[in-house]
């Protein structure tokens, strides 16, 4: 078992968060009537409440699951989980993402291993009930320069397939191979790098869809955890969606209902995404196409396609799978055929989600808590102690080199070039001049204000400089804290948003994966600092 060190660091002292995440995190008013559920077991209660009157299509649900699974390892605690989905006392924690090459970015990893915790730590507090984790695959997603790049050890490695569409329909080609191969090349010496190359290697095999291969891949990376997947590419679990998508086609409804919401929420934080008149697609082959309406008809243009509103709806009855929501519709598609109660996004997750509440309320479908995905700093302990030695804590970390400099300079230097007190002097000098001018003639009185700000801008200009030359003793200190900020903070941003979780992995194995459980939060939202030792 990994030896580790974990420390707290509320997520708005960061400063990698939005406002409305760090207002949402401390419960402000300005949000509130965004959601109907506090982030508490309180919330969840309330939620539960909610989801027990709506009619969730269990049957099916199990039915789709074990048809995905078909022929597939199941672990004992993934087959017990999907078979407790048949039961009213059951509810899932649910992440979503799309299906990255690899699984993309590190907070994949994080988002699912986080369900997986939240599900364990309400089964004890709510033993009444069942939770089980689920992963809610967003395969329709087209968006291929998002999804088809992972950064390894610093290496930017690009699926260049000619493939287009849903990410999820695509099929492993040579080029996907090739990108096997590199990887092998990054992580092949690490200890546990060939068993992860072999296991990308009898995953991803030629003309295997990428949804399937992402759907084995997470089975046997969270096997031990029982993880359901869930592709809702599907024309049964579409079926379940039906009545909304046809309000959405002959309505418009969602569209009116999220302009309100933003119209609001602008006032306070940047709008995520507006949607458009008709939030569907048409998903067809290798094509994902927006539905476009124009006198009275449906158009998917990019195809020539083109529907009266009997020919759509008809369309619709002979083929739901060929209507693919977009992000506005997404959501509700995820909590009408799973009987969800929390649902655990990223930042821009949760943004897009609270101009969401009314879309849910027209459609009667249960609204989640929300949840912040666990974010955290993975660092070694060598790097942690030399931030000790240089005289900083956890917190100090998420400050730039430039203040980082600055606040060692400021502790460890003799301060000659504090001025502070001169400067308090000169400002008492210029308060003594203004009574002295004022008395003679009060017309003086602007013109000793004029000579004090400009004395008080060349000293403290002087003081800047004076700092900038005692920071040039501290040369050695500066070179420490770049090389440690560059290893933590890749370009500048998280690791987690960058990295690929294979060098990790290859690293540590399966330790890696009960690490990350090990150290996340279930509902305590604060950003986690992992100092392995």
């Amino acid at each position: 078992m990994i030896d580790f060190d974990c420390y707290s660091v509320p997520y708005e002292q960061t400063g990698f968060f939005s406002n409305l995440v760090n207002d949402y995190l401390s419960h402000s008013a300005k949000l509130t009537e965004f959601y109907p559920h506090q982030p508490t077991i309180d919330g969840i209660k309330a939620s539960i409440k909610a989801r027990q009157s709506f009619n969730t299509p269990r049957e099916l649900l199990v039915e789709c699951l074990k048809e995905q699974y078909e022929g597939l390892d199941q672990s004992v605690v993934l087959q017990q989980n999907i078979n407790l989905l048949d039961s009213v006392n059951t509810f899932s924690i649910t992440t979503a993402h799309q299906p990255n090459i690899f699984t993309g970015p590190l907070y994949f990893i994080y988002k699912i291993l986080h369900a997986v915790k939240l599900a364990n730590h309400l089964s004890k507090e709510l033993p009444e009930y069942n939770f089980v984790p689920v992963y809610y695959m967003g395969s329709e997603d087209a968006d291929l320069d998002e999804l088809g790049q992972i950064n390894l050890a610093g290496q930017q490695l690009v699926w260049d397939t000619k493939q287009t569409g849903a990410v999820g329909r695509m099929k492993v080609d040579q080029k996907y191979l090739q990108l096997i191969h590199a990887i092998e090349g990054q992580i092949g010496v690490l200890e546990y790098g060939p068993s992860l190359v072999q296991l990308f290697k009898s995953i991803y095999t030629i003309g295997k869809t990428i949804q399937q291969a992402t759907l084995e891949l997470v089975n046997q990376l969270f096997a031990d955890y029982g993880v359901i997947v869930l592709i809702p590419d599907s024309s049964k679990l579409k079926s379940a969606y039906h009545s909304v998508i046809k309000k959405e086609l002959v309505e418009r409804f969602s569209h009116q209902l999220v302009t309100e919401t933003i119209n609001k929420l602008k006032d306070n934080y940047k709008v995520q995404t507006a949607g458009r008149e008709i939030n569907l697609f048409y998903l067809i082959d290798q094509n994902r196409v927006r539905i476009e309406m124009e006198n009275d008809a449906y158009y998917v243009k990019e195809l020539a396609l083109s529907f009266t509103q009997t020919e759509i709806l008809q369309e619709l009855e002979d083929h739901p799978e060929r209507f693919s929501a977009n992000v506005i519709l997404r959501g509700g598609f995820q909590e009408t055929v799973l009987p969800n109660i929390a649902f655990i996004g990223g930042g821009g997750e949760l943004a897009y989600w609270m101009e969401l509440k009314k879309v849910f309320e027209a459609v009667a479908i249960p609204y989640p808590v929300l949840i912040l995905r666990n974010s955290f700093l993975l660092m070694k302990q060598t790097q942690f102690q030399k931030m000790e030695q240089l005289g900083f804590a956890a917190i100090d970390l998420f400050d730039n080199e430039f203040e980082l400099l600055n606040q060692l300079v400021k502790r460890e230097s003799n301060a000659s070039w504090n001025i502070t007190e001169d400067i308090n002097a000169v400002k008492a000098l210029y308060e003594n001049l203004q009574v002295k001018a004022a008395s003679v003639d009060k017309s003086l009185l602007e013109h000793v204000i004029s000579l004090e700000i400009r004395a008080s801008k060349k000293l403290a200009e002087l003081e800047k400089k004076m700092l900038r030359a005692e920071r040039n003793k501290f040369e050695a200190s500066n070179r420490q804290i770049s090389v440690i900020k560059k290893d933590l903070f890749p370009n500048n941003s998280l690791q987690e948003r960058l990295f690929n979780f294979s060098d990790s992995y290859a690293k540590m194995g399966k330790e890696f994966m009960q690490l990350i459980y090990n150290a996340s939060p279930d509902l305590a939202m604060q950003f986690t600092i992992i100092v392995i030792k």
